[in-house]
């Protein structure tokens, strides 16, 4: 299970309270005849990014994602309808998240831009000069 006392754990210091987000339930769009017609099977997920307990780190990643389900108010919106039960797309949407939380805490190593070694320039000038001769030889023959 993905909650623990009431909070969405999203790693060993930061969660959470189910309070601060809002489940509503909707109709399933698709087929799968009458009965999804008059069941409200789909749960959509809402989190107020701004409004959270989350630490800043966090909500200025989240808020900088450009990730079409946060609106411009800083909403997060999940829609989650893959099971016919109501209890399982609740819980796919708090796993959908928790992980979208976990990845943007997730910091990349800053990328150092090396240069070229000299034999290694060496060797790309030379495969084009011997690449250049190859070409150079298709050509028309002048008289």
């Amino acid at each position: 299970m993905i909650q623990e006392s009431n909070r969405l754990q999203i790693s060993g210091r930061v969660s959470i309270p189910f309070d601060e987000l809002g489940f509503s339930a909707v109709r399933a769009a698709g087929p799968g005849g009458q009965k999804v017609n008059k069941t409200s099977s789909a749960v959509q997920l809402r989190f107020d990014i701004g409004a959270s307990s989350l630490p800043e780190f966090y909500k200025s990643r989240l808020l900088a994602l450009g990730d079409n389900r946060i609106g411009r108010k800083g909403v997060l919106v999940i829609k989650a309808r893959e099971f016919r039960s109501q209890e399982q797309n609740r819980e796919q949407a708090l796993a959908r998240l928790q992980a979208l939380v976990r990845q943007i805490a997730v910091t990349r190593k800053p990328r150092i831009a090396t240069k070229p070694s000299r034999s290694s320039q060496r060797k790309r000038m030379d495969s084009k000069t011997r690449r250049g001769r190859t070409k150079a030889l298709r050509r028309r023959v002048d008289d």
